[in-house]
């Protein structure tokens, strides 16, 4: 049984990487606000045990102890691999740094970046001495190493998380039983956070009219195509430790 933990698995992208992950022999572990009751019927049916797990993790003190009920599912007798992936983001706030509320800016870092710090650090301390495959997916963005005119805040959370995963990534390469770690940008994927994006004002967000294009132009990736490639490349040979990539070169 491969065991696999993946933040935001509700909706948009996370929906899209948790429906191709439905399988037998999976058993998926999905943390979110709210949950999916279609994925969960989906996974009934094709005999694929799935939990759920409500957590906001814009509340960092509560991902400790979710984690420790994840792991209480996990079983290393019956574990083919263990997987940790860190999907869950917001966009908010956009605009110029001086138009944006601290608070705003607070919630945004302890979303995406200081909530996937916190679960791979729970991972990797609690499965260091398990000798199955372990690997961490962050899911990261092209906005790590290009500078947006609106999106400080997203920007810097994204390249702080690959920054992260190359670090932990080192930190592994002379353990034992390592895990790996990667992170990928999966593209522009047509989810809440681009309904958000061309929702903007120009003021806010002077790249909106090429979003807006994108949309018109048919030209943003569906979520379920984006997930089977997050698929293929988690448990695929090309996953490999320290690795920042894009999906659209690895397939």
């Amino acid at each position: 049984m491969k065991h696999i933990i993946i933040t935001g698995h509700s909706k948009g992208l996370g929906a899209g990487i948790t429906t191709a992950l439905i399988d037998e022999n999976h058993h998926i572990h999905g943390i979110s606000r709210t949950d999916n009751t279609d994925l969960q019927k989906l996974a009934a049916a094709k005999g694929c045990k799935m939990n759920f797990y409500s957590c906001d993790l814009s509340h960092t003190d509560t991902i400790e102890p979710i984690m420790k009920l994840v792991f209480e599912n996990i079983s290393q007798k019956d574990c083919d691999g263990v997987y940790l992936v860190n999907n869950a983001g917001i966009i908010n706030p956009i605009g110029p740094v001086e138009t944006l509320e601290p608070a705003q800016m607070d919630l945004h870092m302890r979303i995406n970046l200081l909530a996937p710090m916190l679960m791979i650090r729970e991972f990797v301390k609690h499965f260091s001495g398990w000798k199955t495959e372990k690997r961490v997916l962050n899911i990261s963005s092209g906005a790590a190493t290009n500078p947006y005119h609106g999106w400080s805040n997203y920007c810097t959370g994204k390249a702080g998380l690959d920054m992260f995963t190359r670090c932990i990534a080192t930190e592994q390469e002379e353990k034992d039983h390592p895990v790996k770690l990667m992170a990928v940008a999966p593209g522009i994927i047509d989810t809440d956070m681009q309904t958000t994006i061309r929702g903007t004002t120009e003021e806010q967000f002077i790249h909106k009219k090429k979003f807006v294009e994108l949309k018109e132009s048919g030209q943003l990736i569906a979520p379920n195509l984006a997930g089977k490639k997050l698929k293929e490349l988690l448990f695929s040979a090309n996953f490999k430790n320290g690795d920042i990539t894009d999906i659209r070169e690895q397939y």
